[in-house]
């Protein structure tokens, strides 16, 4: 699998994880540098998204990709997902969100790692 395929893996698979309340699967995706910027400009670093998700203030349903490009420069990529995501956050009611990441991501021991995802809808 190339680095460009290797990289949009890594986001479905952040996908994946965040649906089945996956810490583990997280930990792995995300680089310890990991920072989510929130539509809202809200901050998340790794441990605060972890916990969040596994608590039940974000919950995902399910994702449905639109497109996943993904660019590799060196040890570093980009990947811009877009996707319909079905989730409820914040104590908020459950929506589909038309939601794009643009995520960073290093390559670590032969490992894509999420290092920052900015959420935007599209």
């Amino acid at each position: 699998m190339s680095d460009q395929e290797l990289c949009r893996e890594t986001y479905r698979e952040m996908y994946r994880a965040m649906i089945a309340k996956d810490a583990k699967g997280l930990n792995t995706v995300l680089d310890d540098s990991f920072v989510l910027v929130h539509m809202t400009g809200m901050r998340q670093n790794k441990k605060a998204f972890i916990q969040a998700v596994m608590n039940g203030t974000l919950n995902y349903y399910s994702c449905e990709n639109d497109s996943v490009e993904s660019a590799v420069n060196g040890d570093t990529a980009t990947v811009i997902g877009k996707s319909r995501v079905a989730a409820a956050v914040f104590g908020g009611g459950r929506h589909t969100w038309r939601l794009e990441q643009d995520l960073t991501l290093v390559k670590k021991d032969e490992n894509w790692l999420i290092t920052l995802s900015v959420a935007s809808t599209y």
